[in-house]
């Protein structure tokens, strides 16, 4: 296993991250929880919006959340020009982009300001933690929200579609989650990969799903009876039915569509199997996915519960664990479970 490893769970509000050292206790590894590089990109897009500059968007696919300053910057009558690889981040059909009224070209044009896209800035990391006096990390470990590409039909159906074939053919382990190589319609993902310099990746939903795998009482209780693990993040939530080292049913949803009357009916029916795809689709969501569940498992009954907005379970029969002893870095403990669970 590498020396050092610095593991970044990038969301919509916060990028939550953790420098591992198997060397040093975990509650002595330096962790930090940061806005999120699309709020950081949004802050100079605004401070461009306030001066009157047209922008030209170069860089990478990354999180939608910079979409919004991008519409702030277009209704204040700004001018934004994009390059290809950028304007993935807007949409994965680029005429939608055009019809916003953003021009394609790939060089900045000229009076345009040039702002570049990406979920990671190594020059940023680099200042980062050389102001920390902290090393540079032996690899970089990252996850990502990735609905995938999927052309010519529905992001949700098409993510579900990848759950499937995962549950069908990765045998649905959780730690191969964790990618060496993302599936190529995760384009977000993969855009990623590169900026860390090939480093694993994986889906955030994944990585907390294995943060609370970090537990060691959690996994346990797993091998025992089944359990719900359920991940309530600022924009989505993923709750998975998890057995004997294996996932056996996944649920997604919009966090702002389900407050928690809603999520807990709707995981009453998904521990039990009754939960169908249409019924989460129809409710605005991205689906549910469910295999024959073993009769060793007991009802999948044991609920543990993380994220952000956690708190939408209170008062429900739930536990609210926190891996390594801070629930904000599940994300990243998760990649380093995974990781280990791979001997990687």
């Amino acid at each position: 296993m590498a020396k050092t490893t610095l593991c970044l769970d990038i969301g919509s509000g916060t990028q939550d991250v953790l420098l591992y050292s198997p060397d040093v206790e975990i509650e002595n590894c330096p962790k930090f929880v940061l806005p999120s590089p699309a709020l950081q990109i949004g802050k100079r897009m605004e401070d461009h919006r306030m001066q009157g500059k047209n922008i030209w968007l170069h860089g990478r696919n990354m999180g939608g959340g910079v979409t919004r300053f991008i519409r702030a910057h277009l209704q204040a009558g700004l001018t934004i020009a994009a390059s290809k690889s950028a304007a993935y981040t807007m949409a994965d059909d680029l005429t939608r982009v055009t019809d916003m009224g953003i021009e394609m070209v790939e060089e900045c044009p000229d009076g345009f300001t040039p702002l570049r896209l990406t979920d990671f800035d190594e020059a940023w990391w680099r200042k980062f933690l050389d102001a920390a006096e902290l090393p540079w990390p032996d690899r970089i470990a990252a996850c990502a929200q990735d609905h995938g590409f999927h052309p010519g039909e529905s992001n949700r159906r098409g993510r579900f579609k990848l759950w499937q074939s995962f549950l069908d053919e990765g045998e649905g382990r959780p730690e191969n989650l964790v990618y060496d190589t993302p599936p190529t319609m995760l384009t977000r993902l993969e855009d990623l990969q590169d900026d860390i310099a090939g480093g694993p990746v994986a889906d955030t939903g994944a990585a907390a799903v294995l943060g609370a795998l970090y537990v060691d009482e959690i996994e346990k209780h797993s091998h025992e009876e089944g359990i719900v693990l359920v991940n309530i993040g600022n924009s989505h939530l993923i709750a998975f039915l998890l057995y004997g080292g294996r996932i056996h049913g996944v649920y997604e949803q919009h966090t702002s569509c389900v407050d928690g009357n809603k999520l807990w009916a709707d995981l009453e029916q998904f521990r039990c199997g009754c939960l169908s795809f249409e019924q989460v689709f129809k409710d605005r969501g991205h689906g549910c996915l469910t295999m024959k569940l073993p009769e060793k498992a007991g009802g999948f009954k044991p609920t543990y519960v993380l994220g952000p907005r956690r708190g939408m379970l209170d008062g429900f029969d739930v536990s609210f664990p926190a891996p390594g002893g801070d629930m904000m870095l599940a994300g990243c403990f998760g990649l380093i479970k995974g990781l280990e669970m791979r001997g990687k």
